[in-house]
């Protein structure tokens, strides 16, 4: 079956689309690109959708290149049949092409391969047909030779035995019914104790064992984690010797001196050749499943984290707390420019150096009309948090402050971007800077940081490093797309996730608006260096210009379907002056009066085209951000994990989210955990079903362990204990 073809029954939808879509992705279109402006050819499906299908398509290119190598190997040896053939074109997973190519891999000697070479495959031969009147040891008298090293029919029928080990782990078919039945019948176990786990870390699962079917992703990692560090010791078995029945019953026929035989070799071929084998494949696969769930709810939490309402327009105070070497400072104004830096020492517990950081931290509040203020989580949070609340309640200047993670921060401000953008401010005032920008822009500041030490997902150590690095870089590619970048203000780390440009055109961007100017329309881009047509093409409508001379350069409609907005505004009534004015809002309910069939025949281009022109005319530049809640911001006093109570309603943003539930901000300094059961009343498979990243949630508290520093809450307030 053709590629396209599976791939449509897989992700149901036309197979035309599909074809449509592989022929974009081999002529170098990007994903982005794809899913916004060739929507009449794929038949509008999702930027997330389309990667899902490149994946895919990936896969089983892959998968046919192995299968024609596979073929070409065995058709060399001279031994392909029609039945072989036919099973290997059938085959569609790499395990079963590869248990298909086993018996015709070239070995390493092995005691069936030198059993062959004593010339003992006749007398196996012999053995597997099980004659009742066949007896093996007077059968193996004549394969006795000096020669073969064979001095006795024990060791021609041991030999034999051997062969036919080999022979029966090597059955494709059998292996298949084999892992058939781990999965559906397999136990995951995994013991350990104090002795070895002196810490503890893995007690819960010192005497574990979970169906393999149920075992969670989480509980993958978390066992594999400890049996790399060798504090676990874990595996998979079958109950009632079910393995051992199935290959019998397949090879056995009858009670007979040779079927007594083949019975104890095929638990001789399970035990030392097919059960070590399958259990590496069943638990290699439990872990890659495991891993793919596990970057799913990575990218679901990072796409989330980056497409966090902006705080536009403010000057912000970014706070970097720190005991010895205080707290660093700095202003930025709304686009993110230093107006100024400085440093506070508010948590040393030394009265004067505490009272001088607070009227330093006031004056910049006041000189330059602060209006909110980002505090690092990390250490000192907690201290440098309860003296700005009080600075800001005691302040003329109204200002709200918000703790912002910090996750990467260090990362940045130690990186070879960081020096280029400041070189003159040492490493902890470039991190003020960036939480700072954190709060103002997400998306921008996060894209300077490499996806993975962002810190909003479980395990991400323990991932594939490629495979996690292509899906988180492909959210990120993503979000900045559908956001869109500011032509004349982006800065080259944001600019290189944009359709089509890699980081030496985005560094030619910026050094060509450096050298000639702000760019004044989309055309200019053809004059940067090393940005080709192709690259235009996939670029251009992710690129906004403001103020420039042709306002569509302001919307994502892209240059080629320029003439068709041009039409389309005809058609209504309207001119270029009109986009984003007042007077154009009433522009979708006229197109429809007008007819978007007619609209779309007289423009040139499809009906989902129109529609994507008709929103951008009302709102150019628009940010599908601003249509989110705005973040948590406070002002009021902070509490501290001894003031939380059992039964306490608190209001608090979700800052990560994993297998097991999701984790809130509640302004005190540890984060709460709400349990999946906890969540909502209805019952969901994953906490993704019912909450994001960045979600403000009502909670209650359910307990508190002031000596772990762990809070317990609930989403569900018929649950939350009577508040005393």
């Amino acid at each position: 079956m053709e590629i396209s073809s599976i791939l449509s029954k897989e992700f149901n939808v036309k197979q035309e689309y599909i074809e449509n879509i592989i022929g974009f992705l081999d002529s170098g279109c990007t994903v982005p690109f794809i899913a916004r402006y060739r929507k009449e050819q794929h038949g509008s499906l999702d930027d997330q959708t389309i990667r899902l299908i490149s994946e895919r398509l990936s896969y089983l290119r892959n998968l046919d290149k192995r299968r024609e190598e596979i073929t070409n190997s065995i058709a060399g040896q001279g031994k392909m049949t029609e039945e072989l053939a036919a099973a290997i074109a059938n085959a569609s997973a790499l395990v079963e092409l590869e248990d298909i190519y086993r018996p015709f891999k070239q070995k390493r000697r092995t005691r069936a391969t030198i059993a062959k070479e004593k010339g003992l495959e006749p007398l196996a031969e012999l053995i597997l047909a099980q004659d009742k009147k066949t007896s093996p040891l007077k059968e193996a008298e004549k394969f006795i030779n000096a020669e073969n090293e064979i001095s006795s029919a024990e060791e021609a029928v041991a030999g034999a035995c051997d062969i036919i080990a080999e022979m029966i782990s090597e059955d494709a078919a059998l292996r298949k019914n084999l892992r058939t039945l781990f999965h559906a019948k397999g136990i995951v176990n995994a013991s350990g104790s104090e002795e070895t786990d002196t810490e503890g870390t893995y007690r819960n699962y010192y005497d574990f064992s979970e169906p393999l079917k149920k075992i969670a992703g989480h509980r993958v990692l978390a066992i594999d984690r400890g049996e790399r560090e060798e504090k676990l010791k874990v595996s998979v078995t079958l109950p009632d010797n079910s393995a051992e029945n199935l290959i019998i019953n397949a090879y056995k026929k009858n009670d007979s001196e040779c079927g007594t035989l083949v019975e104890n070799t095929c638990l001789d071929s399970y035990k030392r050749l097919i059960y070590p084998s399958v259990e590496r494949e069943i638990r290699s696969e439990l872990t890659e499943n495991a891993c793919e769930a596990a970057i799913k709810v990575f990218a679901s939490n990072l796409r989330q984290l980056l497409m966090q309402p902006p705080v536009k327009n403010t000057v912000t105070l970014g706070v970097d707390p720190g005991y010895r070497t205080g707290c660093k400072l700095a202003v930025v104004d709304g686009t993110g420019k230093v107006l100024d830096t400085g440093v506070a020492y508010i948590t040393t517990g030394e009265k004067m150096k505490v009272e001088q950081g607070r009227k330093k931290i006031a004056e910049l509040i006041n000189k330059y009309k602060v209006t909110a203020v980002a505090i690092g989580n990390g250490t000192a949070s907690r201290e440098s948090e309860q003296i700005v609340s009080g600075i800001i309640k005691d302040s003329p200047q109204k200002a709200a402050y918000m703790v912002v993670s910090e996750a990467g921060a260090s990362v940045y401000s130690a990186s070879k971007l960081a020096a280029e953008e400041f070189p003159d401010y040492d490493v902890s005032l470039r991190s003020a800077v960036s939480i700072a920008r954190r709060l103002q822009d997400p998306l921008a500041e996060l894209v300077k940081i490499d996806p993975k030490a962002i810190g909003v997902g479980q395990y991400q150590h323990d991932m594939p490093k490629a495979r996690l690095g292509e899906a988180l870089g492909g959210v990120v590619e993503d979000c900045v797309n559908s956001v869109g970048v500011d032509l004349n203000t982006a800065s080259p780390s944001l600019m290189m996730y944009v359709s089509g440009i890699n980081s030496a055109v985005a560094k030619n961007i910026v050094a060509y608006r450096e050298e000639n100017g702000a760019f004044t329309d989309r055309k200019q881009l053809m004059k940067v260096p090393k940005l080709g047509a192709k690259a235009f093409e996939q670029c251009a409508g992710f690129l906004r210009v403001s103020g420039g001379s042709n306002p569509l350069d302001n919307t994502s409609v892209h240059p080629e379907s320029y003439k068709a907005a041009e039409e389309l505004l005809k058609l209504c009534g309207f001119t270029a002056a009109d986009i984003g004015s007042e007077r154009i809002k009433d522009i979708e309910s006229i197109a429809v009066k007008t007819g978007l069939s007619r609209i779309s025949e007289m423009s040139g281009v499809g009906v989902p085209t129109v529609k994507d022109i008709i929103k951008e005319l009302k709102k150019p530049g628009r940010d599908p951000r601003d249509e989110l809640p705005p973040p948590l911001m406070r002002s009021g006093d902070v509490m501290e994990l001894k003031d939380l109570k059992p039964g306490m309603e608190l209001m608090g943003t979700v800052r990560n989210i994993t297998d097991f539930g999701c984790f809130v901000d509640c302004g005190v300094h540890e984060d709460g955990l709400v349990h999946i059961s906890q969540i909502c009343d209805r019952f969901i498979k994953h906490p993704l079903e019912a909450v994001k990243v960045g979600d403000v949630v009502k909670v209650w508290v359910l307990d508190v362990d002031t000596k772990r520093g762990r809070i317990s809450l609930t989403m569900k307030q018929k649950n939350a204990p009577k508040t005393e």
